[in-house]
């Protein structure tokens, strides 16, 4: 392996003001909630396995066994060796922060193994808040925190590029970070403080890429352009650190307009880079690889096989085997004809051997990863790639839903133990069967958790298999009887008459539900169904009814348009709707066919609501409504008063009595005084008990929340990007 130079002090010069910070020494503690003291709870995953766009894994040159990962929506991760495992670094990231938890980009120190830092920001868009950068001299147990005065975008386009942020080998106090909108900044007291680094010739737009990658060529930086328009330039390089040029000779044209990864093979001094016409991770159609010999200027077309025709793709990964001159490893992204694949040299790109096609996958331990299909793709969405650098033969490389590894380049397995990035919807936790817990999830349908501590053997509930669920309920008198709705190839609708187990398809569904699936409620005893719908962009139609199974369905034209069916649990012929325009409760009393108004008066408006039925009780309804608190009604939704110990609720659920009460106990996502927690109640809301921790808080959980109706103190929490977080009583 190539040894970098000793870290030294050096006098790089800066430009004030275009990137001012604010330091924050350390994350504050949540405000603590008001009410009882808080009980000690241990937290544990859900185990389901990755899920989500792993977008960057990084090696560390010169400690064996440690890696990071970071993911779009859901954090940073460490490997533990050892253990096998990835260990969260960011769940401490709270409510207001939940923005953090997409990573653009992270670095290693190589002459100090335990400095890691990350630069966080999910979003760019005028409603999200501004970036940050973490940095942390303990492999991320601890962290201190900049924040930025410029935006980042961990889930925007291009998240796959990279990284965007570098520790300088001639002087570990000085770190690079290439933003999207911002140029490139610059630090010189190791990420405390940033400003625009002076020279950078690329200029800022409000829109596009700006800095998608920068390298180390041994003391020489390079910095890529994304905002290229094919024929000017989009590699820059310094030998000083404040005087940029564009790298004469680069290649041009679509297949190279944007720069997406570079890796630098320090034995033989050639910079390998691969290119694309778009940032992807969609949108690509052609691209190419290129290496340059950083000591004569000569630049080598490399490209393994040129998009074409039917067979359209952009280049993504690109690693070097530091143990192994010429070995590279480079990915294609957005090959959904061939489908994605890893290509592989060892002569310095004459000659590449395609991975796949020897490749012998096992997701026995991640079975979802099959689709519902009789065997798992290669992969898609290939940007991440690493090798390790103290064994050739270990190669890592992130998908849209997992991270694969092999030791011997042919078997290759998830290598997700501990990283969960679901982001999840819906969750029922049902009163007796096999399964404790039900999940609604984005991008894999639903999912049926015969333990917590392994991933479903079923994998994703198929006939049909959906994208995303937007909708999943149980009869509550009749708990084998589920449903469950979302995007779907082969139909957007189906029922269960074992609890999940098994399922299927609605024999026919309205013309809406294509477009438009929304959330579907099944009364009591599971004989009538209604479902709603709610398109993309907004607009709002009315429910549907069926008393079939889904063989037929008919409009309920008195239902409030948009708004979320729900089922009184102890008397079916009882339903109810909230429309949040008007504030208004709608009761039907016949099974669904007709609506009529109730309460009115109640919280309206944009903000979120969620009405919610207690268990066991015919018209015991909770309105959990964000910023203005929580609402309860005790007359089937005829009159509601306000809970006066709740100040804001997101979401709330219930779950097994507390030993001597008499009514279920409920767990919230709120505040009970300042500050967003998670909180139970064993008295009806007459008081509570905030049950997370400031190391435990998984940045935005305002989706759903429910306890386990046979465990006493068992909650499950829904993520937006860290999986299914599950808490019972130390």
């Amino acid at each position: 392996m190539c040894a970098s130079g000793p870290s030294r002090r050096a006098v790089l010069s800066v430009t004030a003001a275009a990137a001012a910070v604010t330091v924050v020494p350390a994350f504050p503690a949540a405000a603590a909630a008001t009410g009882s003291a808080a009980p000690s709870y241990r937290w544990r995953q859900v185990v389901i396995g990755g899920t989500g766009f792993v977008t960057g894994v990084l090696f560390h040159p010169r400690v064996r066994g440690l890696a990071y990962a970071r993911t779009d929506i859901g954090g940073a991760y460490r490997w533990d060796e050892r253990g096998a495992r990835w260990t969260a670094l960011n769940d401490d990231l709270g409510w207001d922060d939940w923005n953090l938890l997409g990573v653009e980009a992270m670095a290693v120190d190589p002459a100090h193994p335990d400095r890691v830092y990350l630069a966080l920001g999910t979003y760019a868009q005028p409603w999200a808040g501004n970036g940050a950068v973490l940095r942390s001299e303990d492999r991320g147990a601890t962290w201190a925190r900049t924040d930025l005065s410029v935006q980042l975008g961990g889930n925007e386009d291009g998240r796959g590029t990279g990284e965007r942020l570098l520790v300088d080998p001639r002087n570990s106090d000085t770190l690079w970070l290439g933003t999207r909108h911002d140029g490139l900044l610059k630090s010189t007291d190791r990420g405390a403080t940033w400003a625009a680094a002076s020279g950078f010739p690329g200029t800022p737009s409000g829109s596009g890429q700006g800095v998608t990658l920068l390298v180390a060529a041994g003391r020489v930086l390079y910095a890529g352009w994304g905002d290229s328009d094919g024929t000017s330039a989009n590699l820059y390089r310094t030998s000083d650190g404040t005087t940029w040029e564009a790298v004469p000779g680069q290649p041009s044209g679509a297949f190279a307009k944007v720069p997406i990864r570079a890796a630098y093979d320090c034995h033989t001094r050639e910079l390998y880079l691969t290119y694309a016409d778009a940032p992807g991770p969609n949108g690509q159609s052609d691209g190419s690889v290129h290496k340059l010999a950083v000591a004569t200027g000569t630049w080598t077309d490399v490209t393994p096989v040129r998009p074409g025709g039917s067979d359209t793709f952009g280049y993504g990964g690109v690693c070097v085997d530091a143990r192994r001159p010429g070995t590279v490893v480079v990915s294609t992204n957005n090959r959904w004809s061939a489908v994605d694949t890893l290509y592989r040299t060892t002569d310095g790109g004459r000659t590449w051997t395609s991975l796949k096609d020897s490749a012998v996958l096992d997701v026995s331990e991640t079975p979802f990863l099959t689709f519902g299909a009789d065997e798992p793709k290669f992969g898609w969405w290939i940007q991440a790639l690493a090798v390790d650098p103290y064994d050739s033969r270990h190669i890592v490389y992130g998908t849209g839903a997992t991270l694969y590894g092999t030791r011997d380049l042919r078997h290759w397995a998830p290598q997700i133990r501990g990283l969960e990035e679901t982001s999840v919807r819906l969750l029922i936790s049902p009163p007796t069967g096999e399964a404790h817990l039900l999940s609604g999830l984005g991008d894999i349908g639903v999912m049926y958790h015969e333990r917590l501590t392994a991933s479903p053997s079923r994998g994703m509930a198929s006939n049909p298999v959906f994208g995303s669920a937007t909708g999943l309920a149980q009869a509550a008198a009749k708990p084998s009887y589920v449903v469950r709705t979302g995007f779907g190839d082969h139909g957007n609708g189906a029922f269960s008459h074992d609890g999940g187990r098994t399922w299927a398809p609605f024999a026919t569904q309205p013309d809406l539900a294509k477009d438009a699936p929304g959330p579907i409620a099944a009364n009591s005893d599971g004989s009538v169904l209604l479902w709603t719908f709610v398109h993309w962009d907004g607009t709002k139609y009315p429910a549907h009814r069926s008393t079939d199974n889904g063989a037929t369905w008919t409009e309920v034209p008195s239902f409030p348009k948009g708004a979320a069916p729900v089922a009184d649990p102890a008397d079916p012929a009882r339903f109810y709707a909230y429309d949040t325009d008007t504030g208004t409760l709608h009761i039907s009393t016949d099974g669904g066919l007709t609506f009529s108004a109730g309460a009115g008066g109640l919280p309206s408006g944009d903000a979120q609501f969620e009405l919610v039925a207690a268990p066991g009780r015919t018209g015991d309804l909770w309105l959990s409504a964000k910023t203005n608190g929580l609402h309860r009604s005790t007359d089937g939704g005829a009159s509601f008063t306000e809970v006066a110990t709740c100040s804001a609720s997101h979401t709330l659920g219930f779950g097994k009595a507390a030993e001597g009460a008499g009514y279920p106990a409920l767990y919230m996502v709120g505040s009970t005084g300042t500050g967003t927690a998670v909180h139970r109640s064993d008295d009806e809301a007459g008081s509570w008990v905030r049950i997370n921790d400031d190391q435990h808080r998984w940045g935005w959980i305002g989706e759903t929340i429910t306890g386990d109706p046979r465990v006493y103190g068992r909650v499950y929490i829904a993520t937006n990007g860290r999986g299914i977080q599950y808490g019972e009583p130390a």
